[in-house]
């Protein structure tokens, strides 16, 4: 009887632990395939910002086209086509669309 109680107890501290192991890989899988890739688009965005420098070619996450014509800290003064100049915060700096503008195309090999 003794021997039954202790093995239904070993069983059941196992149990509780089996139920936790789920929740866990759940928090793994997350991590990996969905803060962690943001974490490091962060991380580029902010380094890609830091090195434009004035004259370069931006496109801005509202889409507009411009060049940039001054800088301070936190803004960027934007010429845009018509002569305009439009002032904008850093961070409203478009990473993909700015980089492959800014990225020579490749040459195609006939």
């Amino acid at each position: 009887m003794i021997a039954t109680i202790l093995l239904q107890a070993a069983a059941g501290g196992f149990g509780n632990l089996g139920s936790l192991l789920p929740m866990v890989l759940i928090i793994v899988v997350f991590y990996f395939f969905m803060i962690r890739p943001q974490v490091k688009k962060q991380k580029d965005q902010k380094k890609y910002v830091e090195e434009l420098k004035k004259g370069d070619k931006v496109i801005t996450t509202a889409g507009i086209h411009g060049r940039i014509a001054d800088m301070n800290e936190t803004t960027f003064l934007i010429e845009v086509e018509s002569g305009a100049k439009i002032r904008f915060d850093k961070a409203s700096i478009s990473l993909d669309a700015s980089k492959a503008l800014n990225t020579p195309p490749a040459e195609t090999k006939a």
